[in-house]
């Protein structure tokens, strides 16, 4: 690889016509958030492909108080010389051409986790305006876009004795209409993966905006190892060292490495975690197929081996249970399902996975017989777990059948069968119930009451029976028809593409009752029914908390300080005019009329959508809140107690 980095070392594929116009093929969702923080990384990337090729030590990133961020790395700097195809500087070229950059030249970059090019050029043309600071050859360059168009050439504005890249921009709100913060947390956490996977890459964010500017930094010597040591944290370890697997393969396209850490522990999840070229690859792809594969025939095949199954084989889903493990492949030209890159599809990429984490793992089992036994003892307890589950689910199942076309007699059904415009809504109280079934749109909206507070399915995992034989549990099961369980390979598991209705809305009473059972069926969804939140079909009401009345007049107010507005509006000129106040602490509080143009008509009601950016933060979020570790939970509520601004007793 050469450290002879310039301007003819930048080639140019296509033009930059269609991001503004269609930014969700380039970036993600513009509406959801995701393609705001997707911009991010695009930058950050090309920073930490600068570290790939061995120019950068270290990246910051700035969380600007006017709502922009800066992301400075001290590699080698942009080439500022004249490209010779287009006469302008190649810095130029990189931030407004696509498919334009160094990535494409091997000679330049082994390996690139960014979009190869689309990257940068893509976020600069979202933003409002993208600066370019360039430190380089003892020269300060700079250049500053609007829109992605120049507002003048690339200057010389000083000198410099270091190198490196600066680019700042602010998101284009034009475009990115709806979430238009940047949000630290999800910031902090990608970029602590990103330091993970690089051992020995400092990253170090700095948030500006607040009263009290604040920097977290990310430095990890350990590498994949450390990194599932923190997955592993708040459980058990069943071997107190890492299994760390290294291979390389040469491909047609180049050498093809991969790199592996592996540790079970007393959970009863897996937590498998896919990069390519130290990109997150959120729906795992031929690199999760590889391990999986490996994983199931290199345990199978000891246990074989040493007289320690009875009978079948171990599923997949059995050798997994309570593995953490991050595999990381670094691919010449990988291949993707979309320009996000949520998904590996590089075919070759199976054979070399499952070559390598065979062979090595295979002969760490023979170097550690006493791990391995455990880990194979572990299996089989969860194959019988499993069974016995399954067995209750089935029963569930017959009696829903028996019981009459297994719809539940509480459920009021609406009359459409397309699943796409049916919603059902979960109720708190036979009470709200009936002003919900009274006051609904019959056509298109279910109600579903569900008396009291569901199972806490958190605090049952040594008893799946029990959940699947819970009343209220069993009611919802045959009302969505969708199936219950997380294991796509179950025939019984559950499928959203089989939802009866394509909105699951949760509406509870605005009080700390509400709240808790609000709480208790979002974890039953997340462990028994994942696909219903990850694919978006979950909501939560928003009823209102108070009614504000002057004469004839009222209005509701959804938050204290929509009713502190409302409130002045109605007074006026007159500040002692008393107003009517109502708080509403249940839904059976208000009449039918009031609950459908407050909190059902879809024409005027407001809904949260129910999103995960992280499946591992959120599992381990509903560890601490709603399962047995009391400490922790205590420790949790100890941190956050602070941020705590409408408590109602």
């Amino acid at each position: 690889m050469s450290d002879d980095y310039t301007a003819s070392s930048i080639q140019v594929l296509e033009g930059l016509e269609a991001v503004r116009k269609r930014p969700g093929m380039y970036l993600g969702d513009p509406h959801d958030g995701s393609a705001l923080h997707h911009c991010i990384w695009e930058v950050v990337d090309n920073s930490v492909d600068e570290h790939l090729a061995g120019h950068t030590p270290r990246i910051d990133i700035t969380l600007n108080p006017d709502h922009s961020l800066s992301v400075r790395d001290y590699g080698r700097g942009i080439p500022v010389g004249v490209h010779e195809d287009y006469g302008v500087s190649a810095a130029e070229v990189i931030m407004t051409k696509l498919h334009a950059g160094g990535k494409f030249d091997n000679s330049s970059y082994k390996v690139s986790g960014g979009l190869h090019g689309v990257g940068v050029s893509a976020v600069n043309a979202v933003s409002e305006w993208m600066d370019v600071t360039i430190h380089r050859s003892g020269i300060i360059h700079f250049q500053r876009f609007e829109a992605g168009i120049p507002v003048a050439p690339l200057a010389e504005i000083g000198t410099c004795d270091d190198t490196g890249t600066t680019i700042s921009f602010k998101p284009d709100l034009s475009i990115f209409t709806e979430v238009t913060e940047f949000e630290f947390e999800q910031i902090n956490t990608r970029l602590k993966e990103t330091s993970f996977l690089n051992a020995g890459l400092q990253i170090v964010i700095h948030d500006e905006r607040a009263e009290e500017p604040h920097v977290v930094e990310h430095l990890y010597e350990g590498g994949l190892a450390e990194f599932v040591r923190q997955l592993n944290e708040r459980k058990e370890a069943m071997h107190e060292d890492v299994i760390v697997i290294i291979g390389e393969k040469e491909t047609e396209k180049g050498p093809v490495s991969v790199e592996l850490a592996l540790q079970w522990s007393d959970a009863f999840s897996e937590s498998i975690l896919c990069y390519t070229n130290i990109i997150r690859n959120k729906d795992g792809g031929t690199h999760m197929s590889g391990l999986r594969t490996a994983l199931t025939s290199c345990i199978n095949g000891y246990a074989k081996k040493r007289n320690l199954l009875k009978g079948e084989g171990l599923s997949g889903e059995d050798v997994r249970e309570g593995l953490a493990a991050v595999v990381s492949v670094k691919h010449p030209d990988p291949s993707f399902s979309s320009q996000t890159k949520d998904k590996l599809v590089s075919s070759e990429v199976t054979g070399i996975v499952q070559t390598v984490v065979y062979e090595k793992l295979g002969e760490f089992f023979e170097e550690n017989p006493t791990v391995a036994k455990q880990i194979v003892d572990k299996a089989l307890l969860a194959s019988k777990a499993r069974e016995a589950a399954r067995k209750a689910r089935d029963l569930t199942r017959r009696k829903g059948v028996l019981e009459g076309g297994g719809l539940p007699g509480k459920l009021a059904d609406c009359q459409s069968r397309d699943p796409r415009e049916c919603e059902v809504y979960l109720v708190e109280g036979d009470s709200a119930g009936g002003s919900a079934k009274t006051g609904r749109d019959r056509r298109i909206q279910a109600i579903l009451p569900l008396r009291g507070k569901i199972l806490n399915v958190e605090r049952q995992k040594h008893n799946l029976a029990k959940v699947f034989q819970n009343q209220e549990i069993q009611t919802m099961i045959r009302a969505l028809g969708a199936g219950v369980g997380n294991n796509p390979e179950d025939e019984g598991s559950f499928k959203p593409d089989k939802l009866r209705y394509h909105k699951i809305i949760i509406m509870t009473d605005a009080d700390i009752d509400g709240a808790h059972i609000r709480t208790l069926m979002l974890t039953f969804l997340w462990r028994f029914m994942r696909p219903a939140i990850t694919e978006g079909h979950v909501y939560i009401a928003q009823p209102p908390l108070y009614q504000l009345s002057k004469g004839r007049v009222s209005k509701y107010a959804f938050s204290d300080d929509e009713r502190d507005r409302i409130t002045a509006e109605l007074r006026g000129d007159n500040p002692n005019a008393k107003i009517g106040v109502q708080r509403y602490k249940g839904l059976g509080e208000m009449n039918p009329e009031q609950l459908w143009e407050t909190t059902m008509d879809p024409a005027t009601r407001t809904m949260l959508k129910v999103t995960v950016q992280n499946a591992e933060e959120t599992d381990r979020m509903f560890e601490i809140l709603m399962g047995e570790d009391v400490p922790d939970r205590r420790a949790f509520i100890e941190l956050h107690a602070k941020e705590v601004t409408n408590l109602d007793i």
